[in-house]
């Protein structure tokens, strides 16, 4: 079983004719994922390697039934990318796209408001991939296994030393999600909890936070009382200098907020195992599982 993406999810890419979103497509498609159109306004009727192209979403999902889209839309547009795939009623929409404004993601987040059986993940992700079932997004398809570990990241990169260390250690994974670590999220720690409590195929999940924000306190709060299984935990950038924004334009702390201490607290106060070092996470999960 899986949250989200399986491998009944039908694909378009909007984006699709540009250089990361061809490469990225066709690499989701070599994944086993259906991607089933594309979309970039002017090139309908064109295709990329076999993939369709329409001149807008709607067009697109009532020719091919899609109902995800990978959004690889430059940032001045992108906000607009993602309203129009809300507007056409897809379910599960994956922004890519770095450096959207805040105050265009605001406007998005107004949107999408009054449109519950959407979900956006991102932007500024990696995506989301169920393992032997499809990705969408730019992570390596190949470092993923199939099992029972979730995996929620705001950070690309932790999130593939995490997988890297599970499929090493013979544990495979549920679903993986790189939320981003933007200010505003699509979707949150919280919200991906949620699914994963519905999900009993997932056995115990991995939580790679970041300094900014208070989403990994408030995800805390409610595991402690309402997550029944194992959650192993990490927090990044421990040494950044207050005011400092470091990698993320969420990764910030501002008036004593948002530390990494105050993160690493909240976690172990809720029963989560933390890690003090990103190398230990799949050794973490492995012991708490009676797997080492």
């Amino acid at each position: 079983m899986a949250i989200w993406l399986t491998k009944d999810t039908r694909l378009v890419v909007q984006g699709i004719t540009g250089k990361e979103g061809k490469f990225h497509a066709l690499g989701c498609r070599d994944y086993g994922t259906h991607v089933v159109a594309g979309v970039t306004p002017g090139k309908g009727g064109e295709a990329v390697e076999g993939i369709p192209v329409f001149d807008s979403v709607g067009d697109a999902r009532e020719a091919t039934g899609a109902n995800a889209s990978m959004v690889f839309v430059p940032p001045p547009f992108a906000a607009d990318a993602i309203c129009e795939a809300a507007d056409a009623g897809v379910e599960l929409i994956v922004a890519i796209t770095e450096g959207i404004p805040v105050a265009d993601m605001l406007r998005v987040r107004a949107f999408l408001r009054d449109r519950p059986a959407v979900r956006l993940i991102g932007p500024n992700c990696p995506g989301i991939i169920t393992p032997g079932q499809g990705k969408i997004g730019i992570m390596p398809g190949h470092i993923h296994r199939p099992g029972r570990v979730g995996v929620v990241s705001r950070s690309g990169t932790l999130t593939y030393e995490a997988v890297w260390q599970l499929t090493g250690l013979g544990l495979g994974q549920s679903t993986c999600i790189g939320i981003g670590g933007d200010p505003i999220q699509g979707t949150t720690f919280l919200d991906v909890f949620r699914a994963f409590r519905d999900d009993r195929d997932t056995d115990a999940v991995i939580m790679i936070g970041e300094i900014g924000g208070d989403a990994e306190e408030t995800a805390a709060t409610w595991i402690r009382e309402n997550f029944d299984r194992p959650v192993v935990g990490f927090i990044a950038g421990r040494t950044a200098p207050p005011g400092r924004r470091m990698g993320h334009a969420g990764a910030i702390v501002s008036g004593g907020k948002g530390t990494a201490q105050a993160k690493m607290e909240a976690m172990r106060a809720a029963g989560i195992h933390v890690c003090d070092s990103p190398a230990d996470l799949g050794s973490t999960i492995a012991r708490v599982l009676g797997r080492s």
